[in-house]
């Protein structure tokens, strides 16, 4: 089991440098931000941009992986960003991991114009990232696409090692991730409890492997993320819940675990001594 460490991009950089450094002293494996103009769960907080959060990141840190949790298409075009997935890979010197995911509601409007449905924003998503693919993995690209274009698109550097981990829960995008993913990330359904929460990830799990199979992919070496404060309880409320909720995550075949650093109120509010805990005592345990 490996384990990651949100930090949300809310306080300014003077703050934040030393949560990152603390990511990777108490021996988290990687470390992400969310990428959104304005996200749901705190639609009036500051908000700083994602690529130069983790550009600032990778300056601070030597070891630890770094993430997008996760991009999307709301606001981002394949060939622009694929600029900065080379920036943030060489500056890191190897150690970004590319998230992506169909994108929160509120970024869906922000930039104006026509109202899509579901069904478009999840084949938007799907565009974007195998256009996303293609350019992680071809030089000279060009897409005629519903949603994004690319004529004669210049790559180089390649950076065919950046893993592109899908953010799926329903059965489509399952079978998405399965086909086209180098990982799995998933949330997990809303439900009122813990119980529930980790029977609808048995049957997402049991999907995925059905959608592997069918894709002719080993699914015992798939990279499977689980964001554990998803969940209806926020995992650091305490260390022995968080070892519960890793203990049922490993069970289900999860390879990674992400949590968040607590905050003072809601969402994710809880205590750092907590966190300090969990990297300085319950992470190495787990991983004896």
């Amino acid at each position: 089991m490996r384990f990651g460490l949100t930090i949300l991009p809310e306080i300014t950089w003077r703050e934040a440098a030393p949560r990152w450094r603390a990511a990777e002293e108490l021996g988290f494996d990687h470390a992400w931000t969310y990428d959104h103009l304005v996200w749901g769960g705190l639609p009036e907080s500051p908000w700083y941009g994602t690529t130069p959060t983790l550009t600032a990141a990778a300056m601070v840190t030597s070891r630890i992986r770094l993430g997008t949790f996760v991009v999307s298409p709301n606001y981002r075009h394949p060939v622009a960003f694929h600029r900065d997935v080379q920036s943030l890979d060489d500056i890191s010197g190897g150690r970004f991991l590319l998230g992506v995911g169909t994108g929160g509601d509120l970024d869906s409007g922000i930039l104006g114009g026509a109202v899509l449905t579901t069904k478009e924003r999840v084949e938007r998503f799907h565009e974007f990232t195998r256009l996303l693919l293609r350019l992680r993995d071809e030089d000279h690209v060009t897409s005629a696409g519903t949603w994004f274009s690319a004529a004669d698109a210049r790559t180089l550097p390649r950076v065919t090692d950046v893993p592109i981990l899908i953010a799926a829960n329903g059965p489509r995008s399952l079978r998405f991730a399965a086909r086209y993913g180098d990982g799995w990330i998933t949330t997990g359904a809303k439900v009122d409890t813990l119980d529930a929460w980790y029977a609808g990830l048995a049957e997402s799990a049991r999907l995925l492997d059905e959608a592997l199979v069918a894709a002719d992919r080993d699914p015992t070496t798939y990279p499977r993320y689980l964001n554990l404060d998803s969940s209806p309880r926020f995992s650091l409320e305490s260390a022995d819940l968080f070892t519960e909720m890793v203990g049922r995550a490993d069970g289900l075949g999860f390879t990674d675990v992400i949590t968040h650093w607590p905050r003072a109120d809601g969402p994710y509010a809880g205590s750092e001594t907590v966190l300090e805990t969990i990297g300085t005592q319950t992470i190495p345990s787990l991983r004896a």
